[in-house]
């Protein structure tokens, strides 16, 4: 897919260290999430992207019509861990730009990998209701960072992701999947938070905070919305005993079953980035 010499050039990229603006971190600790401007050149984009568009559709195995799905559904097509699938899409995943974002935005020493996932939102898709990642994982600390990363400019119709700003703050909906509900209950308290909602340019991505409420809009362009992330956690971050049956499967799944208590050191959490 790649020539020598433009592998090269997208290696060391994806190994640069990437300036944050002044505020950024002031702005993420307050807000629980921040949105960066040319993070990733189209190079990278383009060239990455065809790849993980390419393991998605080979590895998508939800092939129901639309009609037929749950609002979980409807929202995206869900595929994890491609860096265990690819060597190259491994590269894209281990990029110590964004791991080095991320440990800066979380005022952390070093980030682990918890695991990454690429959300591709169909043409007809629906929304991806309200929600807090961190309902999802047995992780002791709110240490946690997604970086959102949309593989074509997204405006608003394509569904971008939306953030209630200091939500990571509060505990309403913690104990919610994802799901009408989860949607219901935020949508009824967003009188308590600003919402910010705007497009991604190309090369713009997002960090938003474990335990932030976020949403995304229907897709309702022609074009499939993919984006790929990845989810990082403090390098010290400890294992809690699962609260619910989805932290049992995300402990066995993503953690590789750790004991209760210890670093998620296993070969599935490796550190990404450390000072």
């Amino acid at each position: 897919m790649f020539t020598q010499v433009s592998k090269e050039v997208l290696l060391k990229e994806l190994d640069t260290p990437y300036e944050l603006p002044p505020d950024a971190v002031a702005f993420y600790r307050e807000y629980g999430y921040v949105k960066l401007k040319n993070v990733l050149s189209a190079e990278v984009i383009e060239c990455y992207g065809t790849l993980i568009s390419d393991l998605v559709f080979r590895l998508n195995t939800l092939t129901k019509p639309m009609e037929e799905r749950t609002t979980y559904e409807r929202a995206f097509l869900q595929i994890m861990n491609l860096w265990r699938e690819d060597e190259e899409a491994r590269e894209f995943v281990f990029s110590k730009r964004l791991a080095r974002i991320a440990a800066d935005l979380m005022e952390v020493e070093g980030v682990r990998l918890y695991h990454d996932q690429a959300l591709y939102k169909e043409p007809s898709g629906g929304i991806t209701p309200w929600h807090a990642d961190q309902f999802y994982w047995p992780l002791a600390s709110p240490k946690t960072t997604t970086v959102w990363i949309p593989l074509q400019a997204t405006p608003l119709p394509m569904g971008p992701l939306a953030f209630a700003e200091k939500s990571q703050s509060v505990e309403i909906g913690r104990d919610l999947e994802i799901s009408d509900e989860s949607e219901a209950l935020m949508a009824s308290q967003l009188n308590q938070f600003t919402l910010h909602e705007t497009p991604f340019d190309l090369g713009e991505v997002s960090f938003h905070a474990g335990w932030l409420f976020h949403r995304a809009g229907a897709n309702v362009s022609d074009s499939p919305r993919k984006v790929m992330t990845m989810i990082y956690m403090d390098k010290n971050q400890i294992i809690t005993k699962p609260r619910n049956s989805y932290q049992d499967a995300d402990w066995r799944t993503w953690l590789d079953a750790r004991p209760i208590g210890t670093v998620p050191d296993s070969a599935l959490n490796p550190v990404l980035f450390s000072y």
